[in-house]
């Protein structure tokens, strides 16, 4: 026969007894990352790496102030003669002071005073006319050097001597002329000249 007309819903039933556990599903999405936790204690130091590789040359620093220099030890005399023939056995008194800025020689003795210990230099240029020349470099009033020069008549000649000394604070050097032998010369155009200088100091 014909489908009977559908019936009234009828009331739900209980709810049935729990299944058994299905299969396990697939790995879902990661979930939003976590407030940050508290920092954990202090580890234990580990052992010294390697010597890592040099680093890179730095920039170059301010320049320094500037230290303090020695002081420069100087001494030295060149004077001339303003007479000619000096007397003899006495130191000859070059008074014409060409260079004497230590003050080391004194012009009105004749004598070089050493105020700096050291090696020097010591040289004269004498002019000689007409009479003979014997000339003595005196340190600590002993001869230490001689040398003669001999003319006669109206003849000029010139006279050289370059020694060095080593001299302590104090002592003194000075040229002479013997007697007889002091022929040693100056006018307006011949100079007769001393001169002495500091090589280095002690």
């Amino acid at each position: 026969g014909e489908t009977g007309v559908q019936g009234i819903q009828g009331v739900d039933g209980k709810q049935g007894e729990k299944g058994e556990e299905g299969s396990k599903g697939e790995k879902g999405d990661l979930g939003p990352a976590g407030m940050m936790g508290p920092s954990g204690p202090k580890g234990v130091a580990g052992s010294k790496g390697s010597r890592g590789a040099p680093g890179k040359k730095g920039s170059r620093g301010p320049k320094g102030a500037r230290g303090d220099t020695a002081k420069l030890l100087r001494s030295a005399f060149s004077a001339g003669l303003s007479k000619p023939f000096p007397p003899p056995n006495v130191p000859i008194r070059f008074d014409k002071i060409l260079y004497n800025d230590q003050a080391d020689y004194n012009p009105s003795t004749g004598k070089f005073n050493c105020s700096v210990p050291g090696a020097y230099v010591f040289a004269y240029h004498l002019t000689v006319r007409g009479r003979p020349a014997r000339v003595s470099l005196v340190a600590r009033s002993r001869k230490v050097a001689k040398a003669r020069e001999t003319l006669y008549g109206q003849e000029i000649d010139q006279a050289s001597f370059l020694t060095i000394l080593k001299l302590s604070a104090g002592d003194q050097v000075w040229l002479e002329v013997a007697r007889d032998w002091n022929g040693v010369y100056v006018s307006a155009e011949d100079d007769s000249v001393f001169t002495g200088f500091l090589l280095y100091p002690d």
